[in-house]
C-alpha cells in the first residue's frame, strides 16, 4: 500500500492507494496549519481504511513549488516514514499532479500556483505515449510572457485567481480552456499514480538527498538595526 502527501499550498491532500486503486483519499484548506493538521488527519486515512504504518510499501509526496513550511512539512514527514518503515520514497513536482488531473482531456494542461510579487509559477504538460511530461518544465514568470508562449489550445488549472482566470481568456481568446473550480482542487490520488508509475519505472529517490522544488530562494528579511542575531529571518510563503 501507498501513501501520497501533498502538502504544497494552503490545501493539503492525502490518499491511500494499492497498486492502481484509491483505497481512500483526504483533501482540505489547511492554510498555514500543515505541521498541526497533517498527522491528524493521516491517522483518520488509516482508520477509515482499517491499516497501520506497518502496511505501507511505499511513501510518495510533492516536491514543490509551493509554500516553504508546507514543503518543509510534507517531505520531512515523507522522509521519516520511508526512513522509520525502511520503504522507498518517491518525490513528484507538484505541478505535474496538479495537471495530470486533466491528462485524459488530450489538450496540453498548464499549471499555475501564484508566487506572489506578480508572477506565478508554471509548467505545460502532456501525454507522450504513457508517460506524462513537460512541453515547458518548470518556472517562474508573469501571465503576460506565459501567453505568449502558448500557440494551440491548453487547458489551464491550478490555484487559478479570478483575475488570472479573466486574463488568460482576454489575452488568449479560444485557446484558453479554464478547468472548473471544482476541478481544480488538488487531489492527493493523482500524485500517487504518478508516484505508482514511477516505481514501476524502477525510479525512487534517496530520502537522505530529496529536497523541495521551491524555484525561488526564501525571501529573507533584513535584521533591525542593532540585531546580529537570526531571530528576525523570515521566510515567504511562496
Amino acid at each position: 500500500m501507498q501513501l501520497a502527501i501533498d502538502t504544497s499550498t494552503n490545501t493539503a491532500s492525502l490518499a491511500l492507494a494499492n497498486d492502481s486503486e484509491i483505497l481512500a483519499e483526504l483533501s482540505w484548506r489547511c492554510g498555514q496549519n500543515h505541521s498541526s493538521t497533517l498527522l491528524p488527519y493521516l491517522a483518520r486515512l488509516l482508520n477509515q481504511t482499517g491499516s497501520g504504518l506497518g502496511s505501507l510499501d511505499a511513501i510518495i509526496v510533492a516536491r514543490g513549488p509551493g509554500s516553504f513550511n508546507g514543503l518543509r512539512v510534507g517531505i520531512s514527514t515523507a522522509k521519516g516514514l520511508a526512513f522509520s518503515l525502511g520503504v522507498p520514497v518517491v518525490g513528484i513536482s507538484t505541478l505535474a499532479a496538479t495537471s495530470y488531473q486533466h491528462a485524459e482531456t488530450g489538450l496540453p494542461v498548464c499549471a499555475i500556483f501564484n508566487a506572489g510579487r506578480g508572477e506565478i509559477a508554471t509548467a505545460i504538460y502532456h501525454m507522450k505515449g504513457s508517460w506524462w511530461q513537460p512541453i515547458i518544465g518548470e518556472h517562474i514568470t508573469n501571465i503576460e510572457a506565459l501567453c505568449d508562449q502558448i500557440d494551440t489550445k491548453t487547458l489551464f488549472c491550478g490555484e487559478l485567481t479570478a483575475a488570472i482566470s479573466d486574463r488568460l481568456r482576454k489575452r488568449l481568446k479560444q485557446k484558453a480552456v479554464i478547468a472548473a473550480p471544482a476541478a481544480r482542487f488538488r487531489r492527493a490520488g493523482f500524485l500517487a499514480e504518478l508516484g505508482r508509475q514511477e516505481m514501476e519505472a524502477g525510479n525512487s529517490d534517496n530520502p537522505t538527498t530529496l529536497h523541495p522544488i521551491y524555484l525561488r530562494r526564501p525571501h529573507i528579511t533584513k535584521p533591525r538595526r542593532g540585531k546580529t542575531n537570526d531571530r528576525t529571518r523570515n521566510k515567504s510563503c511562496r
